[in-house]
C-alpha cells in the first residue's frame, strides 16, 4: 500500500565525499554503508513536492511544498540481492503537519522552517533556486543549467546518487523502519553554474560544520517524476 504519492521535481544535489566514520552513529540496524568507487557520500538535496497525496488524499495547504534534506547511502542484503537505500540525517519542510506525521510514522528527523523557491527558463538555460531560513540565518541553493535534459550514464556517480529505491530510518540499535521508493529512472541537466550558501553547523550540528569549508564533489540537477513511497516495514533484531 502506498503511503505517499507526489511529483518530486527539480531535484538539486550537492554531493560531498566524507570519512565513513562520520556516519557510523546514523547507520540503521540491518544495513551497511553503500560506497561508490570506495567513496562515501553525503548529499544536500533540494526539491519541490507537487500534487502530494497522503493515503490517496490531498490534504489542503499541504499539496505543494519544498524540501531540503541531508542524506547518505546504505544497502541491505536480503533474499539474495542488495537493496540500495538513502538514509536521511535531517529533512526540512515548511509545513508543521508534515514534520509531525514523518516523525510519528517513520521516525524520520524532520524540522520545519520557512522556505521558498524560484524556477525560471530563458531562451538559453534554466534557473532553479531554493531558499530557507533558521534562527534568522538565510540559506540558499541556486543552479543554472541547460534547457535540454540527458540520460544518466551507466556506472556514473550520478547513477549511484539517484538509483536508490529504498529508505531506512534508524529507530534504535536493534530496530529500523524500511520503505520502498518507486520512480522511473531520472534524467539530468548539464550544470552551467551554481551557488550554495548554507551553514552546515547551524542546520545539522557541529559534526557537519567542517563541510562549510569543503567544495562539493559534484553538483547535479534532475528533472524528477511522480514518486511513490510505500508504507513502512519494521526490521528488528
Amino acid at each position: 500500500m502506498s503511503f505517499l504519492k507526489a511529483e518530486w521535481r527539480k531535484l538539486a544535489f550537492a554531493n560531498y565525499t566524507v570519512d565513513k566514520d562520520l556516519l557510523t552513529e546514523f547507520i540503521p540496524f540491518g544495513t551497511e554503508l553503500d560506497l561508490w568507487n570506495d567513496q562515501c557520500f553525503v548529499s544536500v538535496v533540494c526539491l519541490k513536492f507537487i500534487n502530494t497525496r497522503l493515503l490517496g488524499i490531498k490534504v489542503p495547504m499541504h499539496v505543494n511544498f519544498e524540501e531540503v534534506n541531508l542524506r547518505f547511502y546504505v544497502r541491505r542484503f536480503e533474499e539474495g540481492k542488495w537493496k540500495r537505500a538513502a538514509v536521511f540525517i535531517k529533512e526540512i519542510v515548511p509545513k508543521r503537519a508534515i514534520t509531525f506525521v514523518a516523525k510519528t510514522i517513520y521516525n524520520e528527523s524532520y524540522e520545519t522552517m520557512k522556505m521558498s523557491h524560484k524556477f525560471h527558463e530563458s531562451e538559453n538555460n534554466r534557473t532553479v533556486e531554493y531558499y530557507w531560513s533558521k534562527a534568522g540565518i538565510e540559506h540558499s541553493f541556486k543552479i543554472q543549467a541547460s534547457l535540454e535534459d540527458f540520460e544518466i550514464a551507466p556506472n556514473s556517480e550520478a547513477e549511484f546518487i539517484t538509483e536508490h529505491y529504498w529508505g531506512y530510518a534508524r529507530v534504535n540499535d536493534s530496530k529500523t523502519n524500511e520503505y520502498r521508493v518507486s520512480h522511473p529512472r531520472w534524467r539530468i541537466y548539464q550544470i552551467e553554474n551554481y551557488s550554495l550558501q548554507l551553514d552546515f553547523g547551524i542546520l545539522y550540528g557541529e559534526k557537519f560544520a567542517f563541510l562549510n569549508n569543503v567544495q562539493p564533489n559534484s553538483i547535479m540537477l534532475a528533472e524528477g517524476s511522480e514518486t511513490t513511497v510505500a508504507s513502512k516495514r519494521v526490521i528488528v533484531k
